[in-house]
């Protein structure tokens, strides 16, 4: 079943960014970010997927150490990557609702650029404080971590050491982004819903709505999930909804997200269709 998953995520997100790549009509700012998105899913599922498909099959389940902080290195980068993208993407949808006449200068490729940069940076930078931070515990314990992955929790609970600094960082962490991320979801959708009911017709009020639903469905998946694992109590008793929550963002996510833009999305099945057929005259 996760091998399925597995191979759906890379057939669907590498699709997705092949069809943004090539056809002309999706170079547009919403669909560059999308682009970045499935980049990230694809990347978030095959840090996570091999590893725990070879322990799936393998008698003796192990990962070396050096494994196993890159492992959450750029597990914690695509996570933040998801996490910030999602906010710039509502942003986006924002400008473009709310004043389209300026959607083209506002969001110039170069400002697109300068958003996704700041994005991975920000990532980049997050990730190594908090895998740094974790790795720098004294492990004397049991090494058998009770999880799928290497994550910061399930590393924490095998450590000897003082774990309040790691845990400061990582609330600290949790935190900024959370915080930045929802406000930034929340007020570009007060805005939004607000611009949408001054709309007079009620075609028109549903193609300014329709444009946004891809992405309130994404948000709502991604920090649902994401709430859950950060307020759930921590217990020996939440451990397999935690692995299950963990398998849901890793694996589930990335899945649906691509499917969720291109079922509803227009632009992208007819994208979709026309590379189809233009392969089949190949052929």
């Amino acid at each position: 079943m996760f091998l399925l998953i597995y191979v759906i995520i890379l057939i669907c997100n590498g699709g997705m960014i092949l069809l943004i790549t090539i056809d002309p009509r999706l170079h547009t700012p919403m669909y560059f970010f999308l682009g970045n998105l499935s980049f990230c899913d694809f990347c978030c599922s095959t840090v996570i997927a091999p590893k725990m498909l070879q322990n799936f099959l393998a008698e003796k389940k192990s990962i070396s150490y050096t494994a196993c902080a890159v492992q959450m290195y750029f597990f914690l980068v695509c996570a933040d990557i998801e996490s910030l993208l999602l906010a710039v993407m509502a942003y986006d949808r924002y400008v473009a609702i709310c004043n389209p006449l300026l959607y083209t200068v506002v969001m110039s490729r170069q400002r697109c650029n300068q958003l996704v940069s700041g994005v991975y940076s920000v990532a980049l930078v997050d990730a190594l404080m908090l895998t740094c931070c974790t790795f720098r515990l004294s492990f004397c314990r049991s090494n058998i971590i009770r999880h799928f992955s290497c994550e910061i929790p399930s590393l924490m609970a095998l450590s000897c050491s003082d774990t309040r600094i790691t845990e400061i960082v990582m609330f600290a962490s949790t935190c900024y982004t959370v915080v930045i991320t929802s406000v930034t979801i929340l007020l570009s959708y007060v805005f939004i819903i607000s611009t949408i009911l001054q709309i007079r017709s009620a075609e028109g009020r549903r193609k300014a709505f329709s444009t946004c639903t891809c992405h309130l469905i994404a948000v709502i998946l991604f920090h649902g999930t994401l709430l859950f694992m950060c307020f759930q109590p921590t217990s020996s008793d939440s451990m397999g909804t935690d692995k299950i929550a963990s398998v849901f963002y890793t694996l589930v996510i990335p899945m649906l997200n691509p499917l969720i833009y291109s079922l509803r999305n227009r632009e992208v099945k007819d994208a979709l269709i026309k590379a189809m057929n233009k392969c089949l005259a190949n052929y």
